[in-house]
């Protein structure tokens, strides 16, 4: 074969050499060239204090003002962006086939929802805070109730669909209805707070569509991540996009734990910190000289952070630091962490809050690095907040807070 000019050939390793560059840049994804299409920021880390600070640009086909959110290790796992609803305004009707779930930053509205035929639309109102999803391939307009701009926190499962499919008109132009996600009952918007198991993991759940307030709302407890942790999952009009609400208490921190990508924390009450490292680096990075590979994100109301940035799985421990206690939901898109693959019936455990001796990942106390204490123990006394860390949460016989048998 001859070399054209302006050409390019694939020519046969010769010598033993093996095919292909050996180094490349990853390519763009469908869902990374559709984002770039749409002429806003795409904001790309491993998270953001608060996206409150993020720039906004006008948004065509929104009609709002916005910035799409892609943290490290979210790529092809789910999307993320931030809107600004106009004062007295609206964002233009739309439906997709894609999962979409918002919580609202600022402002107070109202969102319609309705189906192609249907003679009556679904209202619910909305105010800071509160939580809500909207059914597959469903019309959906925001409508801002305030001469002041509203501003909402999106996750979606639109990379996941977009990445497979590769046709923006089959996104957006599909004519099926999923009437089994979206039914005509005049409570479908009603908050629900009746508490059930999970079907997976036996972990409190919640059947709502809407929650008013998830900043305030009733958590049950948990015991989990830490002592006295609470921790609540919403299901959702049918998704598979997954998501928790949880607590530590004020003075208390997260025991650290291990997974792949995939979830990022919202900070929406008190403030705080996140450490993340590479599972390789051990459970004591700082004392086997690993500091180089810890990553560190500040944050408060609304901050972002990605629980494991690197693909593989990555530890990370959350750390509470104001009189508040630290709240947080943590978003998964379509990978819950209680369905990885494997062939169905095959024993698995709840092994994020399980500890390393027990065959989990999560650290205990007694075996984290002594540098997480003495900082915890400076932080807490800069900022004038009780330390509720018990000497007896150290102690390797201490049982508290795992779940009973």
């Amino acid at each position: 074969m001859h070399d054209v000019p302006g050409a390019t050939h694939w020519h046969e390793p010769t010598g033993g050499k093996r095919a292909g560059f050996g180094k490349f840049g990853r390519p763009k994804t469908p869902y990374d060239q559709f984002m770039e299409s749409e002429g806003i920021p795409v904001f790309r880390d491993i998270g953001v204090s608060k996206v409150q600070n993020l720039p906004l640009a006008p948004w065509k086909r929104t009609g709002g003002r916005g910035s799409y959110i892609q943290l490290h290790g979210t790529e092809g796992k789910w999307g993320c962006y931030i809107v600004e609803v106009p004062g007295a305004g609206a964002l233009n009707p739309e439906k997709h086939i894609y999962e979409e779930i918002y919580f609202v930053v600022e402002g107070r509205g109202t969102t319609e929802v309705w189906l192609d035929n249907d003679s009556k639309r679904h209202v619910f109102e909305w105010q800071k805070g509160s939580l809500f999803s909207i059914p597959v391939n469903a019309w959906h307009r925001i409508v801002n109730a305030s001469s002041a701009p509203a501003l909402l926190l999106a996750g979606t499962t639109a990379p996941n669909l977009m990445n497979l499919i590769n046709n923006v008109g089959a996104i957006f132009d599909c004519p099926y209805q999923f009437r089994d996600r979206f039914s005509g009952a005049d409570d479908f918007y009603k908050y629900k707070d009746d508490i059930e198991p999970d079907p997976v993991r036996g972990l409190a759940m919640r059947r709502t569509n809407f929650v008013p307030d998830i900043v305030n709302c009733d958590l049950p407890l948990d015991n989990r991540r830490s002592p006295g942790f609470r921790r609540v999952e919403p299901f959702m009009t049918g998704n598979t996009f997954y998501l928790w609400i949880g607590q530590h208490e004020n003075g208390r921190y997260s025991k650290a734990h291990a997974h792949t990508s995939a979830a990022v924390l919202i900070c929406i009450k008190g403030k705080g910190y996140t450490y993340t490292w590479p599972e390789r680096c051990g459970v004591n990075p700082w004392k086997d000289g690993h500091q180089d590979q810890i990553k560190r994100v500040d944050y408060e109301p609304v901050g972002l952070v990605s629980a494991a940035p690197g693909g593989a799985r990555w530890n990370h421990q959350h750390f509470g630091a104001s009189k508040e206690p630290l709240r947080l939901t943590a978003w998964f898109g379509p990978h819950n962490p209680g369905r990885e693959p494997g062939p169905p019936g095959e024993q698995h455990i709840d092994y994020t809050a399980m500890d390393i001796p027990e065959g989990g990942s999560a650290i205990p106390y007694w075996m984290e690095d002594p540098y997480i204490k003495a900082e915890y123990d400076e932080r807490l006394r800069r900022e004038g907040v009780e330390n509720r860390m018990k000497p007896e949460y150290y102690d390797k016989n201490y049982k508290g807070e795992l779940p009973k048998e």
